[in-house]
């Protein structure tokens, strides 16, 4: 589903960051709960055709999401959120890393840094993602993964589920 909507990716290897502003057509709450609420990101989350399960999701700070992304074939790539900081309607931020169906880190794995920050601006709403790597070599090893591909998909989930037609 191609759409007029912007989609900016940039990787900045200077900073190890990978950093994507997206706009919705969508309310700022809307936004907002598609990006807080288990039941709206297990929705969307992971890219076409994966699915999204959460096992437990407590959005506070100090709090965390334990979920699965789940293959065609029920396959299970487990990963984690641990939000450090909210800041209601304007920007969350927390640790992401892959793990196993307890929480448990996987250590090959880089962590990375999620700053994501929403605006609204007459009818859109702009995400603004920060995904900030210790080390240029993780920041690679995500690229290579198909980060921005299977990024650019999950969010496109978000906007069929905004038009209605999820």
């Amino acid at each position: 589903m191609k759409s007029n909507l912007l989609m900016n990716f940039t990787v900045d290897k200077e900073n190890n960051t990978v950093n994507v502003k997206r706009e919705f057509t969508a309310s700022l709450p809307n936004v907002w709960s598609a990006w807080t609420e288990a039941a709206i990101l297990d929705q969307w989350w992971a890219p076409a055709p994966w699915k999204s399960r959460t096992k437990s999701m407590e959005f506070k700070e100090g709090g965390r999401r334990l979920y699965a992304m789940v293959g065609p074939e029920g396959e299970e790539h487990w990963a984690l959120a641990d939000y450090t900081s909210i800041n209601p309607k304007t920007n969350v931020k927390w640790l992401d890393a892959f793990c196993d169906s307890e929480g448990n880190l996987n250590k090959e794995f880089p962590r990375s840094d999620w700053d994501v920050t929403f605006s609204e601006e007459g009818n859109s709403t702009f995400v603004d993602v920060a995904i900030k790597h210790e080390k240029l070599s993780d920041l690679e090893m995500i690229i290579q993964m198909g980060f921005k591909e299977g990024f650019t998909i999950a969010l496109e989930g978000l906007d069929a589920i905004f038009a209605g037609k999820a």
